[in-house]
């Protein structure tokens, strides 16, 4: 089933996200955590696929064992920077064979050792092509595509990075997820000024729980959020204090009271990046809905 086709009825809900194990032992864990987490009847769950399609055959298993045999409906996230045309079909091809019924539309990033020339092996450059390219190839697929609250590290402006996130939208994407954020006003200002400019899909905010300093200091420096100045001291303190177990806790409850405030604000539903840990999904979701 169409995600669009869900939110068109859905009331507040939960989403969540997960990315492939590196290895393939790690997969019997790595379904125990889709199956706890399936307790928050999720309306759907979404699968990552490494830079430049690195975990392309894995993250096919992956979303169509969920779709098939956990009864999860399934977005498989789908990347065209690099890649060769045919490849693209072939996974989409795959993914309808699965049953599986919705992609994330995604330009993605090379592989650190691609050489430049890597480029130019696609004539899909953009995620705006791949959505094109996913809606000639496959009609009937769902299409979600990615929206950047405070702008995407590359664009020009912020009202610049709106139009594309509209172009994706009008080429035949069918609802937007957020990249992460850590303060729900940019969400809000974000929403607000894409129905100016006449976006009317659902805007699916995405929250990600710090679980560690380090970690979220790396991720933030790639994806140009930014962490609120009295959050960030909160986190520090906590890790002085009591190490990595304060900080997940401190990044925990700001993420259960990130998501209480979206959905208090009129937010459609909360997609969870979940880092593949049940036990922080499931303390943040805990009385949420």
């Amino acid at each position: 089933m169409k995600i669009a086709e869900k939110l068109a009825t859905a009331g507040p809900f939960i989403s969540v996200e997960y990315f492939p194990p590196k290895e393939q032992q790690e997969w019997p864990a790595f379904f125990q955590v889709v199956d706890r987490l399936a307790q928050l009847n999720p309306l759907f769950a979404s699968v990552t696929y490494g830079a430049g399609g690195s975990t392309q055959s894995d993250s096919l298993e992956i979303v169509t064992r969920m779709q098939q045999e956990h009864g999860l409906e399934t977005l498989a996230h789908l990347t065209c920077v690099g890649a060769e045309s045919s490849r693209l079909t072939a996974f989409l091809d795959a993914l309808a064979t699965g049953g599986v019924s919705n992609v994330l539309a995604l330009r993605g990033d090379l592989p650190k050792d691609a050489p430049p020339e890597a480029l130019t092996t696609s004539p899909l450059l953009y995620a705006s092509d791949l959505v094109t390219f996913t809606r000639s190839i496959h009609p009937e697929m769902g299409i979600g595509v990615a929206g950047y609250p405070e702008a995407h590290p590359e664009a020009l402006s912020a009202e610049a990075d709106l139009g594309y996130l509209k172009l994706k939208l009008d080429l035949g994407g069918d609802f937007a997820i957020t990249q992460l954020f850590f303060d729900n006003a940019l969400y809000f200002d974000f929403v607000a000024k894409a129905r100016e400019r006449g976006i009317t899909k659902p805007i699916i905010p995405g929250i990600l729980p710090v679980v560690s300093l380090k970690v979220i200091k790396r991720i933030v420096s790639l994806c140009g959020a930014t962490i609120p100045a009295d959050f960030l001291a909160r986190l520090e303190e906590a890790d002085r204090q009591g190490g990595a177990a304060a900080v997940q806790s401190v990044g925990i409850e700001h993420a259960r009271n990130q998501a209480h405030g979206l959905l208090a604000g009129g937010a459609p539903g909360v997609h969870l990046y979940t880092l593949n840990r049940a036990e922080a999904i499931l303390e943040i979701t805990d009385g949420l809905l």
